[in-house]
């Protein structure tokens, strides 16, 4: 199995797993081109630009962007913040396992889930089936300033040293997010380089899918 992860200032790095890895690597390059063709999702901790660089994506890949916290809303009419106020938050991962099972009856879209939607195993195996997942990550400080600078509620967040709730968070999360075809820094880069990161990656593939069939 191959992942590539893409770090700041660094093109792909690939990540050979096992011996001999050249014809697997092709092999692995080749599916995950052809999950490429269905629906991208953005996985990531909040603050890591999924909303953004997702809607950037899909104008440029002419997809459908849809936003998971987006389709709780509307389903529960009340914001995220409202739903975790009012309900808890073990309503609110109920709410969004119902969206993510919506969601993913879409094809060849570009999804941006929520910083927590990998936490449940139903969630993962839903968006994981004919997908490509790309997680997108930051530093806690780079996290903490964006989300200060959007002002958007985050009830997750809602305690004296944010910082240290983030760190904590993170290290927790990190194993889940581990289920990724491709991982992009984005501590320094805007959102628009994400998604040409991303779009370089899919060419990769179908180049890579491309040398394939024409072995077979």
């Amino acid at each position: 199995m191959v992942k590539l992860t893409v770090m700041a200032n660094q093109k792909f790095v690939r990540k050979p797993i096992g011996m001999p890895y050249l014809a697997g690597a092709l092999q692995q390059l080749a599916a995950n081109e052809r999950k490429a063709m269905n629906n991208i999702i953005l996985i990531g901790f909040m603050g890591t630009g999924k909303t953004t660089t997702g809607k950037i994506l899909a104008s440029r890949l002419n997809r459908k962007f849809i936003d998971v916290d987006e389709e709780i809303e509307l389903a529960c009419g009340m914001s995220v913040n409202e739903i975790f106020s009012v309900h808890g938050e073990p309503f609110f991962r109920e709410q969004e396992k119902y969206a993510i099972e919506r969601v993913m009856k879409h094809s060849n879209a570009v999804i941006a889930t929520g910083g927590g939607a990998v936490l449940a195993a139903d969630n993962v195996a839903n968006l994981k089936r004919d997908s490509m997942i790309i997680a997108l990550q930051a530093a806690p400080e780079v996290i903490l300033r964006r989300l200060e600078q959007c002002n958007i509620p985050r009830p997750l967040l809602n305690k004296p040293d944010r910082l240290q709730v983030i760190v904590k968070m993170l290290a927790d999360r990190a194993p889940k997010y581990q289920i990724a075809d491709l991982y992009v820094d984005t501590n320094t880069r805007t959102p628009w380089e994400v998604s040409q990161i991303i779009i370089d990656n899919l060419r990769l593939r179908e180049k890579a899918h491309r040398k394939v069939s024409a072995h077979s």
